[in-house]
């Protein structure tokens, strides 16, 4: 809607989603009993005024821009080259060959650009490939958005978008983060973060549970902590009602849910 400007989540499940198709843990089965409690993969939209900046063209993306009616796109933002992340760029191909019939930028880390041209060889003309440049703040209307370096085994970004006296950081996939990255989040309004497991971290140099996110919002003093990423089946399964339980302790944390949307 035009005259808004807010960041807003249209996914926020990990790589399997909720539910997932091959599993009846208690959350799957919550969610097949409960389509409001069901999440998405992960992927997030600046919209500023009628124009949307997307991050992260997950393989829900043409639901979640109809959900969410996006109608018009500005720029693309990939923070890695995981198929949760990046499964959705095909579906962006009819919108810019028939209605904006001009190139896309798509941001994306270095070493994900060779894996996109041996991905979409026929859509390199439609794309614009535009590296991150770590730590360096790029103008988008009445926003800047930055590229900030995470923990995730491969090259993988973060996302600091700051408004007129709002900071968000955005990081889907990360476990913990950098020295250099932490410095350029003290202190944020709005700290969204990998939150995959509940119980056991089954991949520690990849992914964070919710009491390590939870941590790492107080560690950088962040006003607000939005756990995200959500794999509710794995390690230790869990019900929207039992995560709910587990923060509401903590007044500073908000847990993620497709749509939630944070003033800019």
């Amino acid at each position: 809607m035009a005259g808004e400007r807010y960041f807003q989540l249209m996914g926020t499940a990990a790589g399997p989603g909720v539910p997932a198709f091959f599993c009846e843990c208690a959350g799957c089965a919550e969610a097949r009993r409960d389509p409001q409690l069901s999440r998405a993969r992960c992927s997030a939209r600046v919209h500023l005024d009628g124009a949307n900046l997307l991050i992260d063209p997950g393989p829900d993306l043409r639901q979640q821009l109809v959900r969410f009616e996006v109608g018009e796109i500005q720029e693309v933002f990939l923070t890695h080259w995981h198929h949760d992340h990046c499964g959705g760029l095909g579906e962006l191909e009819y919108y810019i060959q028939l209605h904006r019939r001009a190139p896309l930028r798509l941001h994306l880390p270095s070493g994900a650009m060779q894996p996109f041209l041996n991905a979409y060889p026929h859509l390199g003309e439609i794309f614009e490939l535009v590296p991150w440049a770590w730590g360096e703040p790029m103008a988008c209307g009445n926003v800047t958005i930055t590229g900030l370096e995470a923990n995730h085994g491969i090259e993988t970004a973060g996302v600091l978008v700051r408004g007129d006296g709002v900071s968000i950081a955005y990081f889907p996939d990360t476990a913990g983060l950098p020295e250099a990255t932490l410095r350029r989040v003290e202190g944020v309004d709005w700290l969204i973060c990998d939150a995959t497991f509940t119980g056991e971290n089954w991949f520690p140099a990849s992914h964070m549970t919710l009491s390590e996110t939870i941590a790492l919002g107080k560690a950088v003093h962040a006003r607000h902590t939005v756990p995200t990423h959500f794999a509710v089946h794995f390690s230790d399964p869990v019900t929207h009602a039992e995560l709910a339980a587990l923060v509401v302790d903590e007044p500073d944390v908000r847990l993620a849910h497709d749509g939630m949307k944070i003033a800019l």
